[in-house]
Order: C-alpha cells, then structure tokens, then sequence
C-alpha cells in the first residue's frame, strides 16, 4: 500500500506530460488525488483497527510509517484532493485573456497546462515520500525533490516578479538543504561506532549510545537547514515571495503541506535528542526560534500592502507556533500538532480565497479591494470566517492549539514566554484586522468595464469545507484524530 501511495501521483505526474488535451488532465489530477486520499484513509483505518490486517506501518530500512508521518500524509493528501478540485475550475480561469493590471502578476494563458498538472502531481509523490522516509538520508532527498518540483509552480504566471520569487526560494531552499545535509553527516558520525547509519528506527532505539556533541551539531544544522524550508524567522526570506507571486492553488499547498514536510524533518531530530536525553537542548532552541518567528510575523504583518504576502507572515507565525509548542513539550506538543491540522486546512482556504478576490479585482494590493461584499458576497463571507479561524477565535481548532501552548508554558512557569506569546498574537490579530475588515466592507464602485463577477461553486466548495473542519475541531476533536495526535505527541517522548 505503501508502494501505491508513493507510485500513483508519480506515474499520474508523469502522465500528464504525454496526454494531450486540458480536460484529460484534469480529470487525471481529480482521479490521482482521489485514488491517494482513498489509501490514505485505508492507512488510517489499519491503524484505528488492528483485526483490518492491513499493514500500516511496516516499518522497513526506507519506508513506512508512525503516527507522526500518518498525521502529516492525512493532512497533505486532503489539502491536495481540495486543490485538485479547485483547480480544474482556476486552470479554466488562466484561458481568460490577460487584464490590464498585469504589473500585479496575474497574467493568463501564459503557461501551458501540462507542466503545471504534472509538476504539481510530483510534487504530491515527493510530499508522500517525506512523510513515509524511514530514513532521514531519504527523508533529505524528498525534500530537495519538493523544492525542485514546486519551483516551477511558483513562476507558473511567468512574472518578472515570479521569476525572483522562483529564484529566491531555490537559492535560500538549496542553502537550507545543503545545511540540512551537513546535519545528516553530523548525525552519521554521531554514531559511526554503533553503525546505525542514518536508519531513523535505529537511531530511536539506540540514541543513548550517539556521541552527544556531535549530535548538538547534528541537531543544529538539521534544525536550520528543514527550519529554512519550514519558514522560520530569520531564514524565511524566501516565504513572502513564494506565496505571494505563486498561484492560489499553489500557495495553499505550500503553506499547508510543504511546510509541515519541513517541520516533520526538524520532529523527526527532536525525537532522537529525546532519546539520547537532549530534550532540554532541542527544546530550547525551538522555543527560541518560535517565539522570534512570531515576533516577525506580528511586526511585518502590521505594514502589509499585499493580502497575499500577509498570508504568507500568517504561515510563519504559525510555524513559530509549531515550533514554541514543540519546543515546550507536555501538552504543548498536542497543542502544535493540533495546531498544524488547523492551519493547513484553514489557510489552504484562505489561499484558495484569495484566488477568487484576485480573479475579481486583477490585483492583489489591499488598497484596491474596497467592498468585497458588495462585489462578491459568498467570498467575502469565506474571507472573513477565515480571518476569524485562523488567528484563533473561538470556537476553532486553531484557537484548542494554541490555548494548550499557553497552558503549558505557564504551568511549566515560562511566564515571559507566555507574556510575548499573547502579545504578539494580540498584534497579529489586530493587524489582520484592519486589513480584513478594510477589504470586506466599504462601498464598491464599478468600473465603466466592469462585469459580474461568477463565484464558481468549484472554487468557493473546498474553503468553504476546510473552514468547516477548523471550526468542528474547536468543538470536537473526533476520537481517531485525538488517537492519532497522542501516538504522535508520544513519539516525540517530551509529554505524558
């Protein structure tokens, strides 16, 4: 099963390249996206209920899987079949001809179909092949291939802006990679002696044998080499333009998915530090970079011009969530996997958003939407319940993660790490605020061109899902998902 996770989005990615005509392609994007959700739920099932007899671990030297990578493909392969939905209506969207206003990127039928549909079907095999590495060398080589096959999916509108925001992430992405590389070879010699290798169930078993200093080295070229691909602040230079000059469909799974890939490489060092008892020291260093990525975030956001790029600080301040609750450990770390299903599939939507505000107005300046509302009712709505879901309103599973976070740092007495917490999520929600409510509200006045603008069903469905979710998990955290998240939160051996 595991062997059909990983060969049916590549075989379908390299499909899309030979058939001939858009229709085929879509219809293969939605059939490859189905058919990975479909194993993915039976993994899910042998895992809740043994007497299946369905292997779903089956640990081995290259591939399988644990609660952890389970958690992480469930959430990939449900933001992808909501990508996939979606962009079978946004890729008719791209036939338009182009609009005036083509400083601001969005630039039609510049791109052919069949580079996107199979880039973006790789990209999904790569994302499976993290989650699924039993082996942190292959682990390393999944990543590289995430940033090679989505590179060509951000400079898609072929933008002299996408074409610097496509060279930006390959550049700092191959840095943090190369760093990431030096972790592995770090971690290598840490265990020369035991002849582990780079076998991460080896590594677990015996992580009390590793030479610690040389793992502390591992540990923090690892953490900023994935912490790079992850977003977190100062290495996140890249991010901004990535999700800004990107496709909608394209920025949501960037934020969603492949920066939890990164995260999941960093948890993967952290599990073996716990276990060659370096919590303490691998704690700290996340706390420390979580509570400065936050601290960026609610700085850049205040004096954002672009509803994009703004999104794209709201990812990194999530991902300094992660990283602080991880880092905290306790229930902390339930909190930061909660937190990291809610943010993928309540900024998956607001991407997905972003893209019919964008396709309504041909910009992505936040001065020149005024009245959402008026111009397009159903988006405005998703706009704002998104805004709501994802700085943590209540009642949303956004809000459950990160209430658990604050517990545990001020049980564990970091009241100054809970203090900077609350203000700057205090600064992040205020700065938010004004540019959602400035954008959804305000009278609208036409141009003398102007035409209606059609909310296509196709586009408004998959937020208008993921929001649902986000919501209903603030509400109840379902008992195959609260099973899963504790095996997770164990694995990491830094709570009860």
């Amino acid at each position: 099963m595991i062997t059909a996770l990983l060969t049916l989005p590549l075989l379908a990615g390299l499909a899309s390249f030979i058939i001939k005509g858009d229709p085929a392609r879509r219809r293969l994007l939605l059939a490859a996206a189905a058919g990975h959700l479909a194993l993915t739920a039976a993994l899910f099932a042998a895992r809740l209920n043994p007497a299946l007899g369905i292997p779903w671990a089956a640990a081995g030297e290259w591939f399988g899987f644990d609660e952890l990578g389970l958690l992480f493909l469930g959430v990939t392969s449900v933001l992808f079949l909501g990508a996939s939905v979606y962009s079978v209506r946004y890729l008719a969207l791209e036939k338009r001809d182009p609009g005036e206003d083509a400083d601001d990127g969005f630039i039609f039928n510049n791109a052919p179909e069949a580079v996107f549909t199979g880039c973006l079907l790789l990209f999904l095999s790569a994302m499976t092949a993290v989650t699924a590495s039993r082996h942190l060398g292959i682990l390393w080589a999944a990543v590289e291939a995430t940033t090679l096959l989505s590179a060509p999916l951000i400079y898609f509108h072929r933008h002299k802006r996408s074409l610097e925001a496509t060279w930006k992430y390959l550049l700092i992405c191959s840095v943090g990679i190369a760093l990431a590389l030096m972790g592995n070879l770090f971690l290598g010699a840490a265990g020369l002696r035991t002849g582990f290798g780079l076998n991460l169930d080896a590594l677990l078993g015996g992580a009390a044998q590793l030479d610690r200093p040389l793992l502390k080295a591992a540990f923090l070229f690892l953490f900023v080499g994935y912490g790079t691909k992850m977003g977190l602040a100062p290495f996140h230079t890249w991010l901004p333009d990535a999700h800004s000059e990107a496709p909608a469909v394209v920025s949501a799974l960037l934020s969603g998915a492949l920066l939890n890939c990164a995260f999941l490489g960093i948890l993967r060092a952290v599990q073996i530090c716990a276990g060659a008892g370096l919590a303490d020291f691998s704690g700290g260093i996340l706390v420390l970079f979580g509570l400065l990525s936050l601290i960026t975030a609610g700085l850049f956001i205040l004096g954002q011009r672009d509803y994009k790029r703004m999104l794209a600080y709201s990812s990194i301040e999530h991902m300094g969530i992660l990283a602080l609750g991880a880092g905290l450990g306790g229930r902390a770390v339930y909190g930061a996997l909660l937190g990291a299903v809610g943010h993928s599939l309540a900024k998956a939507g607001l991407f997905f958003t972003s893209g019919l505000i964008l396709a309504a107005y041909r910009t992505k300046r936040i001065s020149d939407v005024k009245g959402l509302l008026g111009r397009a009712p159903r988006t405005a709505a998703l706009w704002l319940a998104g805004f709501f879901l994802i700085t943590g309103t209540p009642p949303s599973g956004i809000f459950l993660g990160k209430f658990l976070i604050l517990k545990e740092a001020v049980a564990s007495g970091k009241y100054l790490v809970a203090g900077v917490y609350l203000l700057f999520l205090g600064i992040v929600f205020a700065g938010m605020a004004r540019i959602f409510i400035n954008m959804a509200f305000g009278a609208h006045v036409p141009g003398p061109d102007e035409k209606p603008f059609y909310e296509s069903r196709g586009m408004v469905a998959p937020a208008c899902v993921f929001f649902c979710c986000v919501l209903a998990l603030g509400l109840y955290v379902p008992a195959w998902l609260d099973t899963l998240i504790g095996g997770a939160q164990v694995l990491i051996r830094r709570g009860p």
